[in-house]
């Protein structure tokens, strides 16, 4: 076994509950992947194969083991991941018994030395969408000139925030009416106020 003496040293340093889990952890990866290598990331033990394959970590109270491409591995939803708790796929580990089987860890562990060697990457996350540029009506552009406040306000406001006073005004049917929101409008902005500043209040 290749191991990183810096390992040994975070093991032992370990809470007793810990040391048999992580040494079971560390043993199986090397009986999976025998050319494997080991290193420290981030402060923490991680396995190496072309690439990361997992790494694991101890806590006060549990323990944690984190495959690098778990989306490959367990879906997009990461299937019972608890990335929140425990910065890993099985959520927290207090005992041997809160791991998946010895058969099972290594069929994760030969999977991703696979993807590795054919270097397979986790699908890039879609980019959001680029908000459309608002487009503002003339005459409202107008009104907001006659008024710095007003105009202020309107600047300073978000893009959500924008585009509802937009929308409101836009979406008027009747001329009549639009001619009071877009007066309601400059008095409220004017003030600071967003369009839906009296829900917000409430």
């Amino acid at each position: 076994m290749k191991k990183d003496l810096r390992i040994d040293a975070y093991i032992a340093k370990s809470a007793d509950f810990a040391k048999p889990i992580l040494n079971h952890i560390r043993s199986l990866v090397h009986a999976a992947c025998p050319d494997v290598g080991e290193t420290l990331k981030w402060g923490m033990p991680h396995f190496m194969h072309k690439g990361v394959l997992c790494g694991m970590a101890s806590f006060k109270e549990h323990c944690a083991l984190r495959f690098w491409k778990g989306a490959l591995l367990f879906g997009e939803k990461e299937a019972g991941q608890l990335e929140s708790e425990a910065m890993g796929q099985f959520g927290r580990i207090t005992k041997m018994s809160d791991l998946p089987t010895d058969k099972v860890l290594l069929g994760y562990i030969k999977e991703m030395v696979r993807l590795n060697d054919a270097g397979i990457k986790v699908p890039a996350k879609a980019k959001p969408k680029e908000k459309n540029e608002l487009v503002v009506p003339d005459y409202f552009i107008a009104a907001l000139k006659k008024n710095k406040k007003a105009m202020t306000a309107f600047e300073a406001f978000s893009y959500s925030h924008r585009k509802e006073y937009i929308q409101w005004l836009t979406e008027a049917k009747r001329e009549e009416t639009r001619a009071q929101r877009l007066k309601t409008a400059i008095e409220w902005l004017a003030q600071g106020k967003s369009r839906n500043w009296k829900y917000m209040n409430c």
